[in-house]
């Protein structure tokens, strides 16, 4: 029997007590838990979805121009041990001790470069990450411990042994479907599910499992188990010298933990940069816009994208009149085409600015779209999803983010805003209405 606790506060995470030292290292009330073996890398089908997600190459229709839906390109699932501790029992120390654990390694909760998980988009994508391996994963902003931790249990057998918590780190890449015109020959266009620019990697991770296990056991291959028993280095001059009840360091062990904190230091480096960029004002960029303009319509209604007057507003919808002052009037900028898929600035004839998402809100769901001096700044970069030709209908969706603009319901002043999966009524397509 045993139990444990943090030395200090626990960020939130699933965690089960199990007793998966068996093998008679615990007492006789303990049950004995062998780790199923992780699943290797492997790559996934895009051709097979979730239940009743569109798959590449289905028709869409027009009102899919403004959704988006994820699908897995990859996954793996590597056992990593959380919190570890090498410990040697003699004969005159066996029972009961509580060991107190170091953290070895950090695993975060992330999708694309956010681990603010909060979407629709984010949470179907870690779903079928779940649901692909038959694994319960992490489907929301979580991190496992970065506190020492505290192990208690009841040891019958000296030996070298690691007291850990683990848990299985999944990750990969995802891609992004997205509905746009398809040119199917002879000057015949379809509106088909593509993929989409937009795509990433992600991270989360299982079900938090601690206990003991020494070298001398055999444990399943490729278990948490396991890998806590390789961070030992059984066969190491520390791991088979005669030694006092107590700690034993393993240089395995620390270099794993050199490893994992290096990783750590240079994804908050990326992070620290990301942030500086987006807080300086984007340079000034050159436009090269394409002759006319053009009003961003709800089709068939008199409500249209309206860029604000004030900087602290948004863009809103808004009925055009005499006195909308050209707020209303947009003009694609700096365009190029991948696969049919335009990307271009929106360049506001009002105001001068281009529309944008704000840095300091981008990884929220829901950030209102606005307009800022054009610069050059993935967050001014919009994907144009398109109808067959002769349809003015667009999609649009934001470069840096990748969540879809829309509206939360028709009405004047009415802010545009971003949902990562887009809005799934259709009110996400607008019309592309040449002025």
């Amino acid at each position: 029997m045993r139990h444990s606790r943090s030395s200090g506060l626990r960020r939130s995470g699933l965690t089960v007590l199990t007793a998966v030292a068996a093998f008679a290292l615990a007492a006789p009330t303990a049950t004995a838990t062998a780790a199923p073996a992780p699943a290797p890398a492997k790559p996934a089908n895009p051709a097979a979805p979730a239940a009743g997600q569109p798959k590449l190459g289905d028709s869409c229709t027009p009102a899919d121009l403004g959704k988006r839906y994820p699908y897995i390109k990859s996954t793996q699932v590597v056992p990593t041990i959380t919190h570890f501790k090498g410990w040697y029992v003699t004969e005159g120390s066996t029972g009961s001790q509580t060991i107190e654990t170091s953290t070895q390694t950090v695993v975060t909760v992330q999708v694309g470069l956010s681990a603010n998980i909060q979407g629709g988009f984010q949470v179907e994508l870690l779903g079928q990450v779940g649901g692909s391996l038959g694994l319960n994963v992490q489907m929301a902003s979580s991190t496992t411990s970065s506190e020492s931790k505290s192990i208690s249990w009841d040891f019958r057998r000296p030996g070298y042994y690691a007291l850990y918590e683990g848990t299985r780190k999944v990750t990969g890449q995802y891609g992004s479907l997205n509905c746009n015109r398809v040119d199917t020959g002879n000057g015949t266009y379809a509106t088909k599910w593509v993929d989409g620019p937009e795509s990433g990697s992600y991270t989360t991770y299982t079900t938090l499992e601690e206990g003991a296990v020494r070298c001398e056991d055999t444990v399943p291959a490729g278990s948490i188990m396991r890998k806590a028993q390789d961070l030992l280095d059984c066969g190491s001059p520390a791991a088979t010298a005669k030694h006092h009840a107590g700690p034993v360091p393993s240089a395995k062990a620390d270099q794993a933990k050199h490893d994992a904190d290096n990783a750590a230091t240079a994804a908050q480096s990326l992070k620290a940069t990301q942030a500086t960029r987006a807080a300086k004002p984007a340079p000034q960029a050159a436009l090269d816009c394409r002759p006319g303009a053009y009003k961003i319509d709800v089709p068939g209604k008199p409500l249209n994208w309206s860029a604000p007057l004030l900087a602290n507003d948004g863009i809103r919808l808004r009925e055009s009149t005499f006195f909308s002052a050209h707020l209303d009037n947009w003009r694609l900028c700096n365009v190029t085409e991948n696969n049919g898929v335009l990307e271009a600035s929106l360049w506001n004839w009002g105001n001068g600015g281009c529309a944008t998402i704000p840095a300091n809100i981008a990884n929220q769901e829901q950030a209102y779209l606005t307009t800022a001096a054009c610069g050059e700044d993935d967050l001014q970069r919009f994907y144009i999803y398109r109808d067959v030709p002769g349809s003015p209908k667009i999609g649009l969706q934001n470069k840096y983010t990748g969540s879809m603009m829309g509206h939360d319901r028709y009405a004047d002043g009415e802010l545009i805003r971003q949902y990562t999966s887009g809005r799934q009524d259709g009110t996400g397509t607008y019309t592309l209405t040449g002025v």
